[in-house]
């Protein structure tokens, strides 16, 4: 089995880097090491989709948020992303989205991105032995202007695989498709004066501007936040694999550390907020201090 994750993994990783290409189910059947056929049976059984969908449906959500973010022609995006034509494009973003790509680019809405997750970290089971510890936690202080943030809260949820089993795990790809502040989704954990009876410590949303006056999600509802001091932790770069343990490890340094040396305290007012962990840039976490 070990075998076969493995394989699809360079398929997907293969993909990834050269989604802009033509990429044939020879190309992928190279990387993989194995028969094109059987390549392409595994690709189905791992990730529950074909390469052709798979491909079709990041290209698409890639060109969206070009979209979102590019002044650039229609044109140019279906091309660039390895689509054949325009019209071939814009009925597949149709398809997709429910929206064809002029409309969007005008006016972007909130969109169920497809956020492919690499089957090696889903499926394969992780080591027990500890990774090397932090070497170096990078500390700083920085400030958050004031804000909303659209968030969607679960019901019991204290981490992300509670929350994943509490509201699905396509909240991330929506939140990705909203322009936010930080330019990425955020996790947080909400203090009591910012929840609801019935609803969850963790949630995940998208931080926005204060004058955000775009779509707010079915489902999901939008939070004012003020302006804040926190101080924001950074780890060492790590392997993907191992994201979990260097979320703990991470808490751990939290833990030890005391702010007064700094001439604060932990502001408990205001949420933590973690980010996607990425192993090339190690992980974030964001807590509220302020002056004592």
């Amino acid at each position: 089995m070990r075998e076969q994750i493995l394989a699809v993994q360079r398929m997907q990783d293969y993909i990834e880097n050269h989604l802009c290409e033509e990429i044939t189910i020879a190309d992928l059947a190279k990387v993989s090491q194995f028969s094109p056929w059987y390549a392409r049976r595994l690709f189905i059984q791992w990730t529950k989709l074909t390469p052709a969908d798979y491909i079709r449906r990041l290209r698409l959500s890639k060109s969206a948020l070009r979209l979102r973010d590019e002044n650039c022609r229609i044109i140019d995006v279906a091309l660039d992303m390895g689509f054949g034509s325009v019209d071939g494009y814009q009925r597949a973003f149709a398809r997709e989205f429910g929206c064809n790509p002029k409309q969007y680019a005008v006016n972007p809405v909130p969109l169920y991105l497809f956020k492919p997750y690499s089957v090696k970290y889903r499926y394969l089971e992780r080591s027990s032995e500890s990774m090397d510890k932090v070497r170096s936690v990078f500390i700083q202080v920085i400030e958050k202007p004031a804000r909303k943030a659209i968030i969607k809260r679960g019901v019991k949820a204290t981490h992300y695989f509670e929350y994943c089993e509490e509201v699905g795990c396509d909240v991330w790809s929506l939140l990705t498709s909203i322009k936010s502040i930080s330019g990425e989704p955020v996790c947080m954990w909400l203090p009591e004066r910012y929840r609801k009876p019935g609803t969850s410590e963790y949630v995940q949303g998208a931080e926005v501007p204060m004058d955000y006056d775009g779509i707010i999600p079915d489902g999901f509802e939008i939070i004012e936040l003020p302006a804040t001091k926190y101080l924001m932790f950074q780890g060492e770069p790590f392997a993907e694999e191992d994201y979990e343990r260097a979320i703990e490890e991470m808490w751990e340094a939290e833990k030890k550390y005391n702010p007064s040396v700094i001439g604060y305290m932990w502001d408990q007012d205001n949420p933590r907020i973690q980010l996607e962990p990425i192993g090339s840039r190690g992980y974030i976490e964001f807590l509220a201090i302020k002056p004592i």
